[in-house]
């Protein structure tokens, strides 16, 4: 399946032939980004607005952030230059498990090595200077995107003027790596991931996803949106739900780069050969602001508001929803008005 064809029309390609070294040891021999834009850049190059998508999403910001690309919104193509880059390892049509590997002429599928944020990072800032881009105004990202998005004002502090970072961590905690590993454990019991079929794991990862639910939702989310009033002995909403949920992803993401997209979350440490994370939180220069969402049981928000305390001079917010992680995607006006204050 053509991955690309959930990106938009007006995706482009970035095709670096230089190898490219990976945190792993491993060495891709190249790189492709896809990547989109909206607006146009200012003669001044400053004006530059970067957002680094979540785990599953795609380089359109339009289709996976609604009501933020327009006209007098958060992201507005009149004002600004916005880049979005798909990330490394992902198969909406950057290098991933799904291009082809040079050595035997196929995909690489499991093959493919395990890539980390701070890989992807490197791949963001390729695509940076291909654009002919320098300054970046405001660098946005919530869920692993405020993930790459910290690690890239961490690694160029003096690039970054605005940093926001939404539900997301410094360092992913137990918690997460053992929601990850049983959503591998899930994509495992699929053997069909371990095959060259084009369609392998698909059922493994509709079941990562269902379990997945759990923790981008939680109780009084399901308990108010999934609720049966009548009484019944089977086909309950929630388990209905949670067919639907696992079968739309299934169809139109990949299981091999879930797997990986999954490692590279758990990979996430800004302190990693900095000394740690407050040390190196405490070199990020960008004026930053970090929001939380009261229900997030993926990252709580007294972990992001700790997390915040060790930026300098950063703005701490809590956002109340009752969908949890997810919230991210779904209180858009109220994110939207407090970054308008900051751009």
């Amino acid at each position: 399946m053509d991955y690309s064809q959930f990106s938009g029309s007006n995706i482009r390609y970035f095709h670096s032939h230089e190898p490219f070294p990976l945190e792993s040891g491993a060495v891709l021999p190249s790189v492709t980004i896809a990547y989109h834009t909206y607006g146009e850049l200012s003669s001044a190059a400053d004006n530059v607005i970067w957002v680094c998508h979540a785990l599953t999403a795609n380089s359109d910001v339009a289709d996976w952030w609604p009501d933020t690309v327009k006209e007098g919104g958060l992201l507005d193509p009149s004002k600004y230059f916005i880049v979005c880059a798909n990330k490394l390892g992902s198969c909406y049509g950057t290098t991933g498990p799904l291009s082809l590997d040079p050595a035997t002429g196929g995909p690489y599928y499991l093959d493919f090595p395990m890539v980390t944020i701070r890989d992807m990072v490197q791949a963001h800032k390729l695509l940076a200077s291909h654009l002919g881009i320098g300054h970046i105004h405001a660098l946005i990202g919530g869920s692993t995107g405020g993930c790459q998005a910290m690690e890239w004002a961490i690694d160029e502090p003096d690039r970054i003027g605005v940093l926001s970072a939404t539900v997301t961590s410094s360092k992913t905690s137990p918690w997460v790596v053992a929601n990850s590993e049983a959503q591998r454990m899930s994509l495992r019991t699929d053997k069909s991931l371990f095959t060259t079929d084009t369609d392998g794991g698909k059922g493994g990862l509709a079941a990562a996803r269902a379990l997945s639910m759990l923790i981008y939702r939680n109780s009084v989310a399901f308990n108010k949106t999934q609720f049966d009033p009548e009484e019944k002995l089977t086909g309950f909403r929630a388990a209905s739900y949670q067919r639907y949920q696992g079968e739309k992803l299934a169809k139109r993401f990949d299981a091999r780069c879930y797997y990986r997209m999954l490692e590279a979350l758990d990979s996430h440490d800004v302190g990693r050969g900095r000394g740690g994370v407050p040390a190196a939180l405490a070199t990020i220069k960008a004026k930053t602001v970090i929001m939380g969402i009261d229900s997030d049981i993926m990252f709580p928000p007294e972990e992001v508001e700790v997390m915040a305390s060790h930026i300098p001079g950063a703005d701490y917010y809590t956002i109340h929803s009752d969908f949890g992680h997810d919230g991210f995607l779904i209180e858009t006006e109220t994110i939207s008005e407090i970054l308008k204050g900051y751009l």
